[in-house]
């Protein structure tokens, strides 16, 4: 008889089968491959580099320590100073999924962005499936508010018995306004109600972000743009919301590099 975790306990999960990714980087603009494959537990998510001389530590962990500072995305990095960066949209997929063991398979430094969103990513975790594995979960539970504020910016975690996301955002350009909206992250709601929320800028930026070398493969297939009170990407928007719900994707992709489930509420 296996011995395991008792009736009832929370477990880790990993993939079922190996699903891969092919795109562009949104920032560098260069092509990309990322496969991401099955773990065993207490793995965790593990990045690898093979585009690197073998002779270097190509490993990079997902977890607090490993973050950098960086400009519109998502950057961790490990002690031999290899990096990758834009992994918000797949951090986002892997926890909105309840995917918690895996090992991405990447050649290059940077993530692909697809269409901008976490939709493709979450239908190919959901297509390969998910397995259980014969290990508890463990969670991270906030037991006492922490708050930082920069300027008007306001992020805080406070006490919850779920992990919640409630965000607001105000843009100058009218086609986004001022938005609001606050979700419980349980029961599949990332799939159903965030997934699908593309990246998004105002036309206004684009230009200085090329001057910084940023959003380089940046383009209409795969980011909401809008100048004023008009949405320039082909189509429209996916939710008269969808501003606010990218937000709320990015943030869950962020809260997931701490290695473990939250519960928590983040404001």
């Amino acid at each position: 008889m296996k011995s395991g975790p008792p009736q009832g306990t929370f477990v880790q999960t990993t993939l079922a089968d190996s699903v891969g990714f092919d795109g562009i980087a949104l920032h560098s603009g260069a092509g990309v491959r990322l496969v991401v494959r099955p773990a065993p537990a207490d793995h965790g998510i593990v990045f690898l580099r093979t585009d690197l001389d073998a002779a270097l530590d190509r490993r990079i962990p997902v977890r607090p320590e490993a973050l950098i500072e960086a400009s519109l995305c998502t950057r961790i990095g490990n002690s031999a100073g290899v990096t990758v960066s834009t992994i918000e949209h797949l951090m986002a997929a892997l926890a909105g999924t309840g995917c918690h063991n895996v090992r991405i398979v990447i050649d290059g430094p940077e993530g692909p962005i697809l269409d901008g969103s976490a939709l493709a990513f979450v239908r190919g975790i959901l297509a390969a499936g998910l397995r259980r594995l014969h290990a508890p979960l463990h969670a991270i539970e906030i037991l006492r508010e922490i708050a930082v504020q920069q300027g008007e910016a306001l992020a805080r975690l406070s006490p919850a018995t779920a992990l919640g996301i409630d965000f607001a955002i105000d843009f100058a350009d009218a086609a986004i306004g001022r938005q609001h909206r606050r979700m419980n992250l349980s029961n599949g709601a990332f799939v159903r109600d965030l997934a699908d929320s593309r990246t998004f800028c105002r036309n206004a930026d684009v230009e200085r972000m090329h001057a910084q070398g940023l959003a380089l493969g940046g383009s209409l297939d795969n980011a909401v743009v809008v100048e004023g009170d008009r949405v320039l990407t082909p189509g429209g928007l996916r939710h008269p919301d969808e501003a606010v719900r990218h937000k709320m994707l990015d943030a869950l992709g962020d809260l997931a590099t701490a290695g473990h489930p939250i519960l928590g509420l983040y404001t």
